[in-house]
């Protein structure tokens, strides 16, 4: 590998020769696009490294894709179905609720990864050079593995709901099932700008790393996974209409289950906050990784 630097006078590198030319970064907008492309087979190398680094020394393994949500699920449908006694739209409690949780899970398991991606990566990042927002990208990535073994979960609990037993009369698929790509692209989007702002705030101060989990969990109650939105008071539904996840876990209910409150407004506020979260946790993400290394 040879060096070459901007000045004509060093002229071009010998032909066959590797040339590689590292400029600081001086502004918040240049994002490294080029790079990501070029660095393609570390990302690949990083999503298996962080799907096998999960459960590489568990007895379970990735069957605890399975058992958390099932589990979870359960809790819900005694708690919020049988004590609290909250109403599912009509829909079977564990079908209604393991249809939330598809959507949620996927949206936190990518908060959860990516903002720590500072503290945790730091001998990494001090001593070589590569695009730092691999990282973070790869991290959504290998959880779209957890995500389609949670999805196969579901479809077998819809399955079993639909064919064999009575519940399954008033429930079905409807279109909306083909916006489903789209929906989990959304849902990468959101995990990965709240992930870089968490990120980047860590890396400065450590408090929000004791913080992600607990506002996560806020997040979650502020979210219709365990109650379906046709339940908010009117007056109050605004409020959580605000928040992007709303309409992206509505929208799966109805598109698997048929049940659910979609509606084009609450679909643009969470486009809108999608966009915003996204580019304004990159671009804070790019400031952050010019000096973070001094602070972490």
């Amino acid at each position: 590998m040879s060096n070459s630097t901007h000045s004509n006078d060093l002229g071009s590198p010998p032909e066959g020769e590797y040339c590689v030319i590292i400029e600081p970064n001086r502004s918040w907008i240049r994002l490294p696009w080029r790079d990501l492309l070029h660095y393609r087979d570390l990302w690949f190398l990083l999503v298996r490294r962080d799907f096998v680094s999960k459960y590489k020394q568990t007895i379970l393994g990735p069957l605890w894709f399975i058992i958390q949500p099932v589990m979870m699920t359960l809790m819900f449908t005694v708690v919020f179905g049988r004590i609290a006694k909250i109403p599912t739209d009509g829909l079977p409690r564990m079908l209604f609720y393991l249809c939330g949780m598809l959507a949620w899970s996927y949206f936190a398991q990518c908060i959860q990864g990516t903002s720590t991606i500072f503290v945790t990566n730091a001998n990494l990042f001090g001593k070589v050079y590569f695009p730092r927002l691999i990282v973070p990208l790869a991290v959504v990535s290998s959880n779209l593995i957890a995500f389609g073994i949670q999805l196969a979960t579901f479809i077998a609990f819809w399955i079993y709901f639909k064919f064999f037993t009575e519940a399954g009369l008033h429930f079905g698929l409807t279109s909306y099932l083909f916006a489903l790509p789209f929906l989990l692209l959304q849902t990468a989007a959101i995990g990965l700008g709240v992930g870089l702002w968490m990120s980047s705030l860590t890396a400065k101060y450590r408090d929000f790393a004791h913080l992600t989990g607990f506002l996560t969990q806020i997040w979650m109650y502020g979210t219709p996974v365990v109650y379906p939105l046709s339940q908010v008071p009117e007056k109050w539904r605004w409020l959580v209409s605000i928040n992007p996840m709303t309409g992206i876990v509505e929208t799966y209910r109805y598109a698997f289950l048929g049940a659910g409150t979609v509606e084009p407004r609450y679909l643009i506020i969470s486009a809108v906050a999608t966009v915003f979260l996204l580019i304004s946790g990159v671009l804070l993400f790019s400031r952050t990784e010019r000096t973070f290394i001094d602070t972490v």
